[in-house]
């Protein structure tokens, strides 16, 4: 069989290449004869830059910047042959890179994610892929604006700099110096997320207390979001406030619209990037998966893209996931079989140190009933 393996990872246990690489040593050791195809995917977040160099040819680029609490970093992007640069937020501002007990969005800052896109546009990228998953922020993209040349004063004219707590001291905002190249970049975000930037839904409501806000902070952003967004409406000459995504990464969304970026489904993104649907065309299997499925699997996630692109070519797509919760009807109206990984009573802990090997054993399953039941026949029988 002629076999695709396009997984999201496992959080918490394998990154969607470990999960692509245990299936494959699944399969090849119960049949060399298989030819198979890893397609690791990401939506946007963490694994992102990853799933796309494991595709396609280009190299990491490892650079020091400004971490998401105002100190140096050490971190990466991916720059492809084609020049196009892969930039994950999550390596440069992410949550997982503050601890807990610093958690506070008065203190983190954006501005290392515009020095990355500042380095790439040195290194002649004229495009570029950002995935904006798992901020740490609420600067409404501040920092990375100013670091982009954006200028921006408090009452009194003085500069402000850029962390989360400077969005309410501004007063005027400029893009007179916004750096000349911004112009002529194609930037693609991945996001998936559709919530405005202010109000009930935005930023701060939803998303602001897992990165350390409290009621009264959740309040004043949401206000000082607001007066910033306008100030920028007002240069860039139309409304972004209310578009869906604007309020992702805490604001980030809306500050890449202002730049003229694109926000996209990250699956989808990343799906085209890597040329998936044509290697989907010529399979006889795709099997999918993540750490765990749901309803929202078939909202905007890898899996379900992945399941959608396989249906559309009449290939038979099967989902393998840590666990399967929720209304399995729904899922396999998508997928022609949905599988969990657990074959034994195990607690969370212990399904999540051992998932590997049962990620394996489980594989090695699947493929032994599929061979068994001439699935490379079924395009003649799947609608």
């Amino acid at each position: 069989m002629n076999i695709i393996l396009a997984p999201d990872s496992f959080k918490g246990s394998l990154t969607a290449m470990e999960v692509a690489k245990t299936m494959e040593k699944a399969i090849l050791d119960l049949d060399r004869s298989h030819r198979v195809t890893l397609k690791p995917m990401a939506d946007g977040g963490e694994g992102t830059s990853d799933a796309l160099l494991a595709s396609l040819s280009g190299k990491q680029i490892t650079i020091d910047c400004t971490g998401p609490l105002g100190d140096k970093i050490s971190t990466n992007y991916v720059m492809l042959d084609s020049k196009e640069a892969v930039i994950e937020l999550a390596n440069i501002a992410g949550l997982v890179q503050v601890p807990l007990e610093k958690r506070n969005p008065d203190v983190t800052t954006t501005y290392g994610v515009g020095e990355i896109i500042l380095d790439a546009l040195e290194k002649g990228s004229t495009s570029i892929i950002l995935g904006i998953g798992g901020s740490a922020t609420n600067d409404g993209g501040l920092g990375m604006l100013l670091a982009l040349g954006m200028e921006a004063w408090d009452k009194e004219g003085s500069p402000v700099a850029g962390f989360g707590k400077d969005l309410h001291k501004i007063n005027r905002i400029s893009f007179k110096n916004l750096d000349k190249r911004m112009q002529n970049v194609d930037i693609k975000v991945a996001c998936d997320v559709r919530n405005p930037l202010c109000g009930e839904t935005g930023a701060s409501v939803v998303y602001g207390p897992q990165k350390g806000a409290n009621k009264q902070q959740v309040s004043t952003y949401d206000q000082s979001l607001n007066r910033y967004a306008s100030l920028i409406e007002e240069i860039v000459g139309r409304p972004l406030k209310e578009e869906p995504g604007a309020g992702a990464a805490g604001g980030m969304g809306f500050a890449l619209l202002a730049i003229g970026a694109q926000l996209v489904s990250g699956a989808e993104l990343l799906a085209s990037t890597m040329h998936l649907e044509e290697a989907i065309q010529h399979a006889d299997l795709v099997i999918t998966g993540e750490g765990q499925s749901d309803n929202q699997t078939l909202f905007g996630k890898a899996p379900g893209h992945v399941a959608l692109l396989a249906k559309k070519h009449h290939v038979t797509a099967i989902l393998l996931s840590g666990s399967l919760v929720g209304d399995l009807d729904a899922l396999r109206e998508r997928f022609s079989g949905c599988f969990s990984i657990i074959n034994k009573p195990l607690t969370l802990e212990e399904s999540m140190k051992e998932a590997k090997n049962l990620l394996y054993e489980q594989t090695k399953q699947i493929i032994h009933f599929a061979s068994s039941q001439s699935i490379t026949y079924h395009k003649t029988f799947i609608n």
